[in-house]
């Protein structure tokens, strides 16, 4: 393998669109915070570092999930054979270290912040995820406090709370999803995951609920005024459609691969979801 594939693969590691999807996460949150479209340099240090702390917990999380790759995600780079776990452990301290060089410019609290963060990635994928229903936990708070960590940084933590919500459910219906998707590796690897210990079916019911909550909390921030009327265009046309299009389905489908479409569509709708905040 050149070096130019290495690096590709090294790179597919970090998921680059949840990552920049994290990036987008804290300027987002920043711009709403702030109540002003120019990013200063600090705030994009902040979003650089939330950035790379997350691509650390996803290289991390695949050297730890190697064996489950192996069945659930074979063409991987690390079970595929193309990155060695021994460089997948490299890339992820250096990941871990520049992780928190931006944080330190910034300051001792952004720094602290980022720091438990990364603790916090590191805990779930050696051993957190194997708690049914605690794993899944822990990333939905993650994702929900990259708004958060936006707001404290922008020094305005209430107009964070919104967004933080949405993606908190979002994400947490997404692991559920995951964890369908996963069971055969995870199985075969004595990770027991909430479908296993209770059932695919009440799994599926539990998402779908998480996703109807989602879909009423969407038209709160428009009905008290938080959020104006592009957001609602945007909620009502995009994101809420989409949102109805996977509680539908997930209570049909029991291919894996229409669960993995099911995945990338909240994953897309994240996006949608910030572009609705961001123009409300």
């Amino acid at each position: 393998m050149n070096f130019i594939s290495k690096c590709y693969e090294l790179l597919s590691l970090t998921r680059l669109l949840n990552i920049l999807i994290t990036f987008c996460s804290v300027i987002v949150a920043v711009i709403i915070c702030r109540h002003e479209l120019i990013i200063p340099g600090k705030y994009l240090l902040a979003a650089l570092s939330a950035s790379l702390s997350a691509a650390a917990g996803y290289v991390i999380n695949d050297f730890f999930d190697f064996q489950a790759d192996l069945i659930n995600k074979p063409e991987r780079p690390i079970p595929s054979g193309k990155i060695s776990k021994k460089a997948a452990v490299i890339f992820y301290l250096v990941l871990l270290l520049l992780s928190m060089i931006p944080a330190y410019i910034i300051n001792w609290i952004v720094f602290f912040i980022v720091l438990l963060t990364d603790v916090l990635l590191f805990l779930y994928s050696s051993g957190l995820k194997r708690i049914p229903l605690l794993g899944n936990l822990v990333i939905a708070f993650l994702t929900g406090f990259v708004f958060i960590f936006g707001g404290i940084v922008a020094d305005n933590i209430y107009a964070a709370v919104i967004p933080s919500v949405f993606a908190f459910l979002l994400n947490l219906s997404r692991e559920g999803i995951k964890t369908i998707e996963d069971i055969p590796g995870d199985k075969n690897t004595g990770i027991i995951t909430f479908p296993q210990k209770y059932g695919i079916n009440l799994s599926k019911k539990l998402i779908a609920v998480l996703l109807i909550v989602l879909l009423l909390f969407t038209f709160i921030p428009f009905i008290r005024g938080i959020y104006g009327i592009k957001y609602f265009v945007v909620v009502m046309v995009i994101v809420n459609p989409l949102i109805l299009y996977v509680i539908i389905s997930i209570l049909r489908k029991k291919n894996p691969l229409k669960l993995k479409k099911l995945n990338l569509i909240l994953k897309l709708n994240m996006i949608f979801g910030l572009a609705a905040i961001y123009l409300g």
